[in-house]
């Protein structure tokens, strides 16, 4: 493709993420220094390579899939953020503000990025994945009823009700108290599978027969906590958006989590820009998905992401989001020194 077509369907691109209308010959003459009828021809062969389409004969032409694809890949100029927009930014979340856990920092910032950019956010999380177990807790609340407790190294707590066929003796939850710290705590979680529940089953001995239900427990909840947590904000963005199927929309959220983890395996690699057509089983149509990584000392600990429609403020929204991401990354991590020097060069 030659550098005039190029500019072409750059301008179509952000004249249709600007007004939401076809855009014509005439508009593009602003941009690009060629008469009318040599753009319309241009843009024809556009339309012919699959890059824009002409939604009524009379109209102008709109980027197809692949046309933004291209413009994203290829084409597309970032904004950077200005000093204030950073400061703006900063002020949502404060980097002085006291937070629970990780898991409370990632709702907060997931919820101030959907009020900056009006689209949905998601937020993954794979901190329990590096993380140690630091607790390990059965607590009687009658009549054999238990809940084990268990307690991450990053602030996340786990915890499920067990009921059990008999009542276990003082002895039975001492023998379970001192067991679980010496060979539970200190764990990371990633390290909890069925062969190491195996091993400890062994280990136990004869107390194995009593306390199984707390072990089959225990692993169901390490199970849980080694899957990526994923949490979507900004729902009402998506209901308000005209440019989404609202019955689609509505199945997407009462279904969230499966169908986002669908766009989010590949993210943890670095800045991912998805469309909906490159994920046939995922319900929104015309939709894009764009999420960067978030890391902790240096390790992939998760990733924030936008949820919008196709027609997304590309060279806008990704310095956005890369910002808010640079930021988690920095607040959880040990090499947090010198942020607000970098944010001023």
């Amino acid at each position: 493709m030659d550098q005039r077509k190029l500019k072409i369907l750059t301008a179509v691109v952000n004249e249709y993420i600007t007004t939401g209308e076809p855009v014509g010959s005439k508009t593009i003459m602003n941009h690009v220094k060629a008469s009318s009828a040599t753009i319309r021809n241009e843009m024809a062969e556009l339309e012919k390579q699959g890059y824009l389409e002409q939604p009524h004969t009379s109209a102008g032409r709109v980027p197809t899939y692949e046309g933004y694809r291209l413009y994203v890949d290829s084409l597309m100029e970032k904004n950077p953020l200005s000093d204030s927009e950073k400061d703006r930014i900063d002020a949502l979340f404060p980097e002085d503000m006291e937070y629970a856990n990780d898991d409370e920092l990632f709702e907060s910032a997931s919820t101030a990025l959907a009020e900056l950019t009006k689209c949905a956010t998601v937020v993954a999380s794979a901190a329990p994945k590096f993380s140690l177990i630091s607790k390990v807790e059965v607590i009687p609340t009658g009549k054999r009823m238990y809940v084990i407790l268990m307690i991450t190294s990053n602030g996340s707590i786990k915890n499920k009700v067990c009921r059990l066929q008999f009542d276990l003796t003082h002895e039975q939850l001492q023998f379970f108290e001192s067991f679980a710290r010496e060979n539970l705590e200190g764990i990371a979680v990633d390290e909890l599978s069925d062969e190491f529940f195996e091993k400890i089953s062994e280990a136990m001995g004869a107390y194995m027969m009593s306390l199984s239900p707390i072990v089959s427990a225990l692993m169901n909840m390490s199970q849980e906590m080694s899957a990526h947590s994923v949490r979507v904000e900004g729902q009402k963005n998506l209901l308000t958006c005209k440019e989404f199927d609202q019955n689609e929309i509505i199945t997407f959220l009462d279904n969230q989590n499966e169908e986002i983890k669908q766009f989010i395996n590949e993210s943890f690699s670095g800045l991912k820009v998805q469309f909906s057509p490159e994920n046939e089983s995922f319900v929104i149509h015309n939709s894009s998905v764009i999420t960067a990584p978030i890391e902790k000392d240096g390790v992939r600990y998760g990733s924030l992401g936008l949820i919008g429609p196709m027609r997304i403020d590309y060279a806008k929204f990704i310095p956005y989001l890369e910002y808010f991401a640079d930021r988690i990354t920095r607040m959880i991590s040990k090499e947090d020194e010198g942020f607000e020097q970098e944010k001023q060069t």
